[in-house]
């Protein structure tokens, strides 16, 4: 739902990023409260909790309204980037040891090893699952296998030459064995095949080990963001 350059965005309740308010024009702060009282409104019609997702995109004059309101600030996220066709690049090389799969991003396959590896309940498996049906641009999920089993998977999309890559994740007994890069090479390798020339992604601020995996791929800081949520007994 637009509100002038202000995004709601609703997915059942996947994902905070995929279920929240988002101002998207530093310049567009007119009638804050109105349109927030109409947007809190309506995540709550729509069964989820009131978010709002605050960027540098969003006016300083948004961040003072939500403070007035007692909107608490959570979960920090950094954004980390890379040039895919810059010669300097070489830490996103590498030979793939492991067996790796290519899937559609709603076979069924690849979302049952996704939801398995991360611990998602059915509800969240089946709002994902939802989600990977509307995907619009090239994607592609990916597994990595070892004895037979997944131990890793990745989500990789590209669109209009950027590359964004989510769903990250290795096996909880596995972790620290190198598996994360391996999924992240193999899905940089996609996506240049798709002729991407930038990527991108998301990590919770404090994540050290999926950090230091980003930037020795050459990943680099852009921007952080962050949620604010309407404090215990606020009213929205």
């Amino acid at each position: 739902m637009h509100d002038r350059s202000w995004v709601w965005r609703w997915a059942r309740g996947y994902t905070k990023r995929a279920n929240s308010i988002n101002a998207l024009d530093p310049n567009d702060d007119a009638d804050i409260d109105k349109r927030l009282d109409r947007l809190t409104a309506l995540s709550t019609r729509h069964g989820i909790a009131p978010v709002f997702r605050v960027t540098p995109l969003a006016s300083p004059a948004v961040s003072a309204v939500l403070d007035a309101r007692g909107w608490v600030r959570i979960e920090t996220s950094h954004v980390l980037a890379m040039n895919l066709v810059n010669p300097e690049m070489t830490g996103a090389t590498g030979a793939v040891s492991e067996k790796v799969t290519l899937h559609p991003p709603a076979d069924p396959a690849w979302l049952e090893a996704q939801a398995a590896l991360a611990g998602y309940d059915n509800q969240t498996r089946d709002s994902l699952g939802a989600v990977l049906t509307q995907i619009p641009c090239a994607a592609s999920g990916l597994l990595v296998w070892r004895d037979g089993a997944p131990v890793a998977a990745a989500l990789a999309t590209v669109s209009g030459g950027i590359a964004i890559f989510v769903n990250v994740v290795v096996a909880g007994p596995l972790r620290g064995q190198g598996l994360g890069r391996q999924v992240m090479v193999a899905a940089l390798d996609w996506a240049k095949e798709q002729g991407a020339d930038h990527a991108a992604i998301q990590v919770v601020a404090g994540n050290e080990p999926a950090i230091g995996l980003y930037t020795a791929l050459g990943f680099e800081p852009r921007y952080d963001y962050h949620y604010r949520l309407p404090g215990e007994g606020v009213s929205a």
